[in-house]
């Protein structure tokens, strides 16, 4: 460590983040158990470069930092290969303390920079692969649209052959004092890295495969993302997890996700998740999506090659939680999957017409595995084996 907070990534180029334990929810939405991290890096030479920022409540000690690094001397570009503001955050700020810096980005950058900051001026605009050398550094582009932003983008040193790879790799959790892979909770560190993935960049799947195809062909010694560990001891592993992730490849298992209000549903989808076990699946997870981190729910359905969902019907519509859940699967465009559907009411169904909309909408992302099951008030022994019968259904449909 160079100086409270500040840690030595290469020779002259330093990690200045911050780790944030305070917020609840990633952008509000996604829990924070193990918080995150705001990765910024500074690189010091000829000119000195900036790669990202910090979100604004941590500007304080992040400025000082770059001074601490800087022993005086000036801020002459920042690289913004994102403009969400707990990336660009720190830019206004920036521009007050160092007023001659320009500011590097691509065309969709620079209006975000106007809209966003107010900045018009000082803005260098970079195109896919031209070369921009500052100093004695020569970085190359890699446009990133829609990984998870239009104007989203990795840059490359191709002096030091390191990658900033902005949220490309990146995860949850603060990087508790192990700021390197070869530091880090292994464990901790790949379930928090496929939560940050499946929740923020899974819909765009397909898009995070094409930039990973392109910053694969760099020679790269070091992987430098906006959040989670800079990956030192092996950048290609987590290259390798990113390739299988955004293929949704599945593994053999089942997520059972059920909503009750009085427990008929539990029973339900406890005596599927049983049969499941006693017909040789392996993996299965049981979900009571009321008390369950959704996050952690999607997950487990973007890694499990079946699903069952199980729900009662409430005031005429699906039951909230569960119809959120459908909203959150929807929005990944997730794809390939079995699926199995049990409904509940008393006096006018719902539940199994809006889950059987569901995968109407999916335009054959999912296969449904029958019999679809719609149990009247409480289980009655016909309902229990048709409970059975769905789980030896999808138990049969995993196996092939």
């Amino acid at each position: 460590m160079i100086g409270k907070g500040i840690v030595q990534i290469a020779d002259s180029i330093f990690w200045i983040g911050e780790q944030d334990r305070e917020t609840d929810k990633f952008e509000g939405l996604w829990s924070l158990p193990y918080g995150v991290a705001y990765n910024s890096y500074l690189l010091k030479g000829e000119k000195n470069v900036l790669v990202d920022t910090v979100k604004c409540p941590f500007a304080g000690d992040f400025v000082n930092k770059i001074a601490a690094v800087l022993g005086g001397g000036t801020l002459d570009y920042v690289i913004v290969n994102h403009m969400e503001p707990d990336h660009s955050g720190s830019l206004g700020i920036l521009r007050e303390i160092y007023p001659c810096v320009k500011l590097i980005g691509n065309t969709k950058t620079a209006e975000m920079l106007r809209n966003f900051w107010g900045i018009g001026e000082n803005v260098v605009i970079v195109r896919e692969g031209e070369p921009l050398d500052l100093g004695s550094r020569k970085f190359i582009f890699a446009m990133a649209p829609m990984v998870h932003w239009p104007e989203s983008m990795a840059s490359y040193d191709a002096s030091d052959k390191i990658l900033f790879s902005n949220d490309i790799f990146g995860a949850f959790g603060a990087t508790e004092g192990g700021i390197f892979d070869d530091e880090a909770d292994t464990d901790m560190t790949e379930s928090e890295m496929m939560r940050y993935y499946v929740n923020i960049v899974g819909r765009f799947a397909a898009q995070a495969s094409k930039a990973l195809a392109v910053v694969s062909t760099l020679d790269i010694d070091v992987i430098c993302p906006s959040h989670g560990p800079v990956w030192r001891s092996d950048p290609r592993r987590v290259m390798r997890l990113y390739e299988k992730w955004s293929r949704q490849e599945t593994e053999e298992g089942v997520a059972v996700v059920y909503g009750t209000m009085y427990g008929n549903t539990k029973s339900a989808a406890d005596t599927i998740s049983r049969t499941l076990s006693e017909r040789g699946v392996r993996g299965v997870r049981v979900y009571d999506i009321v008390r369950s981190d959704v996050s952690q729910v999607i997950v487990d359905i973007w890694r499990k090659s079946g699903l069952v969902l199980a729900a009662c019907t409430y005031n005429m519509e699906l039951f909230p939680p569960m119809a959120e859940l459908l909203r959150h699967i929807e929005n990944k465009n997730m794809r390939g999957r079995k699926i199995g559907l049990c409904g509940m009411h008393s006096w006018a169904d719902a539940s199994l017409r809006c889950m059987s909309e569901f995968i109407e909408r999916s335009r054959g992302g999912w296969s449904l595995v029958e019999p679809k099951i719609l149990i009247k008030s409480g289980l009655k022994e016909a309902d229990i084996e048709q409970c059975e019968l769905l789980a030896s259904n999808m138990a049969s449909e995993i196996k092939k």
